[in-house]
């Protein structure tokens, strides 16, 4: 019978306990509740709220998803000869094909309307190419359906002219060639990760039932989360890549808790222990620990709010839930089970590894790395810190630029369409969209703008082009007009932004800008990537402040110290930007192309190092909290700050090990998909945590203890406090370190 905790014990401490002695309820209960939370998430079902850029682009995106516009997305036809210096309209193929893809277009109103053919309108044809363009109808959300028998129509006319080239590229096809691509990739990365996590977590603990625990705990706690976005997604995005993120984080966190709760009272055990003891203290030390990296990660997810950016918040939501109820379950869920089960954690022995995994055992190799560590720690911890310097160095060269079409792999044929339009119409397929709203749209004054319009943009060097296109929406009172403008670029490059501040600083205010009573925003692809990069631009030192600050306040409460959490934030600090360098050496500077299966567009996409900053930050600071707080637990019992550091370290060192290595597996599952923005995310996150692992916690940490000694752990101006544990926390031998070793 496990013994009720002293009022005064932590809080965390009494939940744990209290959740053991009535071990069948809380098992049973917390199942129940998973079952309850996931019948809820089915009843109300993911509500598909709109995503906006911030900025103009924003504004504009608003407008478009108004009633008052037609709902559609814009395809267009490449129809090209293949005689160099053979002008279209001397190729009667080609004519002749345009004709007849015209006329298929036009029998097919539920997949194409509003077509414009290059035979009546002279700006659609330049050189030995030309473009038939026509709109998806519907809703934008099911174009990449509605498309399809378009897409059959655009196949056949191409198969009658093998003579020409004849392509279709456009919103609906892209979407339903990178839904395809994205949703293969997830299901890889979803079914792969599971398996692999059950391997090394059977390696790990060497017992079937063991290595399930953990794989319970963050499976409960990632379904319920994910049904819990139900509630969230009335008024956030919500969407397939938010759900696949929150799977991804549950798994990291729910196995790392687990892992830090099991071996300790597998440790408690092997020292002879009841199991009601070993739970108990795991939940006095391990829990703790847990509740404490839990806020941790919750607060560096919190820094996305900051952002302002819709898809970030949606994420920001999803993951602190699961981070959440992770927490939560390490507190009741895994006391109670572990309670309940007993010795039966050893169930189900592996040969070979079962009886060695099930005795805790002291890591004799960082043992030894640690011992000369703090014997040197000046000399290895310098050259520890330069050698992650070394790695860091190529950040400085960072280019942060959207991949654009360049996501895709090469060999996706939408991506090569794409790439054959922008070569013969810059800026066709994916104009910038300035969106005009206000009084009379027809007057001659708005009129007449757009006809000023079209000479401003000759003289802007051929950095706006032709064809500009109206559209004009609505009826007297409530109209919106549309206008298309090609951008000189690829849609996501310098010449497109800086085609972009043109139209927006100089063309439009001398032409729309002037018409009193008119408004204008201007959106498209181009539009939404600039102001989505100045937003983050603009934001991202208020979410490292509020990141870095809040984790230094909990961490100076926590460990009541100002060096530990300065330290502690300057070491993943050091070890984020190694990754960073790393990522920019491979991605950005094209290392290691035929390796990772990509081509690398000289940049890397804007949104992504402040997203992975947020979450290793906090994913980094698992491993910090429980080995500070193991080194912390030998100073109460008398160790002294070297004792305390090499022991805390190397009896930590099994379960941090067992955990970067399933995290680092999981995240390389990330390297073989097929978009580059997931291999961006799967190399250097596990890079991060595989440097974060050895190098962070096995030197410098290690390395910064014993340069400070005893000052680590004190308040300025307070002497270091040295509270005993209770006897039964006591450890019952002594080695060379002064602890026990897992």
């Amino acid at each position: 019978m496990i013994a009720k905790q002293p009022a005064g014990a932590p809080i965390v401490e009494r939940v744990a306990g209290w959740s053991a002695r009535h071990r069948k309820i809380v098992v049973v209960g917390w199942l129940l509740l998973v079952a309850a939370t996931f019948m809820l998430g089915q009843r109300l079902g993911t509500t598909n709220t709109n995503s906006y850029d911030p900025g103009q682009a924003g504004q504009a995106e608003r407008v478009l998803a108004s009633p008052v516009v037609p709902q559609y997305t814009t395809e267009t036809v490449l129809i090209q000869t293949r005689s160099p210096g053979r002008a279209f309209r001397d190729d009667p193929e080609a004519v002749h094909a345009a004709a007849q893809l015209v006329t298929a277009l036009r029998g097919l109103p539920r997949s194409a309307t509003g077509i414009r053919s290059p035979l009546g309108s002279p700006g659609l044809v330049h050189g030995g190419s030309a473009l038939v363009t026509f709109n998806v109808p519907g809703d934008s959300g099911q174009a990449d359906t509605a498309v399809i028998p378009a897409q059959h129509a655009v196949a056949a006319i191409a198969a009658r002219h093998p003579g020409l080239i004849i392509e279709e590229a456009g919103g609906a096809s892209v979407d339903r060639a990178i839904g395809s691509v994205v949703s293969q990739d997830f299901r890889k990365a979803e079914v792969t990760s599971v398996p692999i996590s059950l391997a090394l977590l059977l390696i790990v603990f060497g017992a079937l039932v063991a290595a399930g625990i953990p794989l319970l705990l963050a499976g409960t706690a990632v379904i319920s989360a994910i049904s819990l976005l139900a509630i969230p997604s009335r008024w956030l995005p919500i969407g397939s890549t938010t759900s696949s993120i929150v799977l991804l984080v549950g798994m990291a966190v729910g196995i790392d808790y687990s892992l830090f709760y099991l071996r300790r009272v597998r440790e408690e055990r092997a020292a002879g222990r009841t199991t009601a003891d070993a739970v108990r203290i795991a939940a006095a030390t391990s829990g703790r620990a847990i509740a404490v990296s839990g806020l941790t990660v919750m607060i560096s997810l919190s820094g996305l709010f900051l952002t302002g950016f819709d898809a970030f918040s949606g994420v920001a939501v999803g993951t602190i839930i699961v981070v959440g109820v992770a927490v939560l379950g390490s507190v009741t869920f895994l006391p109670a089970l572990l309670s309940l089960l007993g010795k039966g954690t050893d169930r189900g022995r592996i040969p070979f590894l079962g009886r060695r995994q099930a005795a805790a055992r002291r890591s004799r190799l960082w043992a030894a790395v640690v011992g000369q560590v703090v014997r040197r720690p000046l000399v290895l911890g310098g050259l520890a810190t330069v050698t992650l310097l070394a790695l860091a160095a190529p950040v400085i060269s960072l280019h942060l630029e959207d991949a654009g079409i360049h996501d895709l792999p090469a060999n996706v044929p939408v991506v090569r369409s794409l790439l054959d339009i922008q070569r013969a119409f810059p800026g066709g397929p994916s104009p910038a969209e300035v969106v005009v709203t206000g009084g009379d749209l027809t007057s001659p004054a708005v009129t007449g703008a757009v006809a000023r319009l079209h000479a401003e943009a000759a003289a802007t060097g051929g950095a706006i082009r032709e064809p500009i296109t109206t559209a004009l929406f609505g009826r007297p009172g409530n109209e919106v007009l549309i206008v298309s403008v090609p951008l000189a670029g690829d849609g996501t490059d310098a010449a497109s932004f800086g085609a972009l501040g043109t139209l927006r600083s100089r063309v439009l205010p001398d032409t729309v800008g002037k018409v009193p009573g008119v408004s204008y925003a201007v959106g498209g692809l181009t539009a939404g990537n600039h102001d989505v990069d100045a937003q983050l631009a603009s934001t991202e030192v208020l979410v490292f402040a509020f990141v870095l600050g809040l984790a230094f306040l909990l961490l100076m409460i926590t460990f009541r110290a100002v060096a530990i959490p300065a330290l502690s934030i300057c070491l993943n600090l050091l070890s984020v930007g190694a990754a960073y360098g790393l990522m920019t050496w491979i991605f950005q500077d094209g290392h290691l192309q035929g390796a990772l299966g990509f081509t690398s567009y000289g940049g890397i996409t804007p949104w992504l190092p402040l997203f992975m900053f947020v979450l290793l930050f906090g994913l980094s600071m698992d491993y910090h909290v429980f080995i500070l707080s193991r080194i912390r637990e030998l100073r109460q019992r008398g160790a002294t700050a070297l004792e305390a550091v090499t022991g805390g370290i190397t009896s930590s060192a099994g379960v941090v090990t067992s955990a970067a290595v399933i995290m680092v597996a999981v995240f390389s599952i990330f390297a073989s998909l097929s978009v580059i923005e997931f291999k961006f995310f799967g190399v250097t996150m596990a890079a991060a945590v595989l440097i974060d692992a050895t190098i962070v916690r096995g030197v410098l940490l290690p390395a910064g203890l014993a340069l400070l000694g005893e000052r680590a752990w004190s308040l300025p101006g307070r002497r270091p406090r040295m509270a005993p544990a209770r006897e039964a926390e006591r450890p019952k031998a002594m080695t060379g370190s002064g602890v026990r070793s897992e």
